[in-house]
């Protein structure tokens, strides 16, 4: 038995080897998209909102709540090769959400509610980036991007819960540095005007905070994670202009 083991072994090696040697052509072969020396330039953008009133979802109950998210993202980069461009882009979010009400019954007289938070973050983005071009078959209008990003971000965020006499707030400093990439799809409208469709992944996240509440009492919090992951809040919609 083992013999037999033995013999199916060393002709799999057998096989792979003759296989390596002769090789496989998959017939995959690159065409010119963006020649090199061509400048690009452009802008990206996103934004969601969000409003409930007497909502329910599962556990939660009597939602009164209201939201938005918005980023903006401009660009540059120069074409040192064909098909590949490196660059640099700026980077502005900013997010808010107001919680009016909002009931948690998880049954068995376990209910818990949240009323009157705010919280309301801005924070600015310098990245630089390589970017690689590859066209749908022959087309010279639709082709595939991939963006490689590395950012630093800055931003200070503030949330406030209660009302007059009650309140309390919290202010924070945030540093954060992240290592993602961004695929898209692109389409040419003129021969130096394209439209571009992206969305983020992240691969390394390190995120340092720093609190005070009620400028008294100081916190702190470091986080780091490693996990490529689709952002689905950074879908981005853009021009590119091509010179």
């Amino acid at each position: 038995m083992k013999k037999r083991y033995v013999i199916f072994f060393i002709s799999l090696l057998c096989v792979a080897t003759v296989c390596a040697q002769r090789g496989f052509d998959r017939k995959i072969k690159s065409s010119l998209f963006v020649p090199k020396g061509t400048w690009m330039g452009g802008c990206s953008f996103s934004y969601s909102e969000q409003t409930n009133d007497n909502y329910k979802f599962l556990v939660l109950d009597n939602v009164k709540a209201s939201g938005y998210n918005f980023k903006v993202s401009p660009y540059a980069g120069y074409f040192f090769a064909d098909n590949m461009a490196a660059g640099a882009r700026l980077n502005y979010s900013r997010s808010y959400i107001d919680i009016g009400n909002l009931d948690l019954d998880l049954g068995d007289d376990l209910t818990f509610d949240i009323k009157d938070y705010k919280y309301l973050e801005h924070t600015v983005y310098a990245s630089g980036f390589l970017r690689t071009y590859m066209g749908l078959g022959n087309s010279k209008i639709f082709g595939f991007f991939n963006e490689l990003r590395l950012s630093y971000g800055y931003g200070q965020g503030k949330n406030t819960s209660g009302v007059e006499n009650d309140l309390t707030g919290t202010y924070q400093y945030i540093h954060r540095l992240q290592l993602g990439s961004a695929p898209g799809l692109t389409a040419f409208v003129t021969n130096n005007i394209a439209v571009e469709v992206s969305i983020g992944l992240v691969g390394l996240d390190f995120k340092w905070i720093n609190q005070k509440t009620n400028q008294v009492e100081s916190g702190y919090r470091r986080s780091s994670s490693a996990n490529f992951k689709i952002d689905i809040f950074s879908l981005n919609i853009g021009m590119c202009f091509y010179l």
